[in-house]
């Protein structure tokens, strides 16, 4: 299978852009193509390419940034909580350096969920009402080979895992769409909707399956642990990479470690949300640590 180098630090970039357009998905997903002058020059690592939106406050017409520089992260701590822009980690879901797009899936969180869900945040109540015109600015990798792509599996792989819950479905789908020809992959996808299965192009020889849930019903359970407790899993050696509610992925990867005896470097894992904690509560832990890894 294709590997990739870890890269060494990448540069980052702002661009000021605009929404083209705006196209619910699902009941709980809405898909937002963003336009602008520069996008030729964003240059997407695809997988899980991560990177950050800013968007102005609901008083605002466009994100207030102070310093754009090397240094943005130090300047927008220091400004008004109340001023500064919202910033959220997002997934580019595909782009077109041809035309200046590019596509960011976004899940609508408190928007008719049941119970269990986590709340509206601002970034998912701007989504849910974006229109044509609506700008914000974003922070994107300048080079392919960037710090804001995880999905790295090292030479000597036979087979990869994914696992993840709606808001890690962009990232998914951006590794499969990559994956080299023949590939194994084995998926799981944890969706509260029945909507809410995508079709997901890929060469690999994968194996998906979606896990549809109640929330209401659900809550606390582990759907996305009990099926791969019940899973067979291929031989050879594995790289396991998995994403979504943050309790969800560590007790995954517990499993993986703990039980399966995958190597630990082998298991890349990241929380993209906390049950019990908002997004606010989560963005005040991380203004009270270190510059996000992606700024590197």
């Amino acid at each position: 299978m294709t590997t990739t180098a870890v890269p060494a630090t990448a540069p980052f970039r702002f661009f000021d852009v605009h929404v083209v357009r705006a196209r619910r998905l699902s009941t709980s997903m809405v898909r937002i193509t963003f336009g602008g002058e520069h996008l030729a020059e964003l240059a997407s690592g695809g997988r899980d390419q991560r990177f950050k939106l800013f968007l102005p406050r609901p008083h605002q017409d466009v994100p207030v940034l102070d310093d754009t520089g090397d240094d943005w992260f130090t300047a927008w701590r220091a400004q008004d909580p109340a001023e500064r822009a919202v910033m959220r980690t997002y997934t580019i879901r595909e782009q077109r350096p041809a035309s200046r797009e590019f596509d960011v899936d976004f899940v609508l969180h408190g928007t008719g969920d049941a119970a269990g869900a986590p709340a509206a945040g601002p970034a998912g109540h701007w989504a849910a009402h974006a229109r044509p015109g609506d700008r914000v600015s974003v922070l994107g990798p300048a080079v392919e080979d960037n710090g804001g792509v995880d999905f790295r599996p090292p030479a000597g792989t036979d087979w990869v895992l994914l696992t993840g819950d709606e808001t890690a479905l962009p990232a998914v789908a951006g590794i499969l769409s990559w994956l080299s020809p023949g590939t194994r992959a084995k998926v799981w996808l944890e969706v509260a909707h029945e909507d809410s299965r995508q079709p997901l192009p890929t060469l690999a020889d994968a194996d998906i399956t979606w896990i549809v849930t109640d929330t209401a019903t659900t809550a606390g359970g582990t759907p996305v642990l009990d099926a791969l407790r019940a899973a067979e899993l291929p031989e050879g050696t594995p790289y396991a990479w998995i994403a979504g509610e943050a309790g969800t992925v560590k007790a995954v990867r517990r499993h993986l470690v703990g039980e399966r005896g995958m190597d630990r470097r082998a298991v890349k894992f990241t929380g993209y949300w906390r049950r019990g904690a908002t997004e606010e509560d989560l963005l005040a832990e991380l203004t009270a640590g270190a510059a996000p890894a992606d700024q590197d």
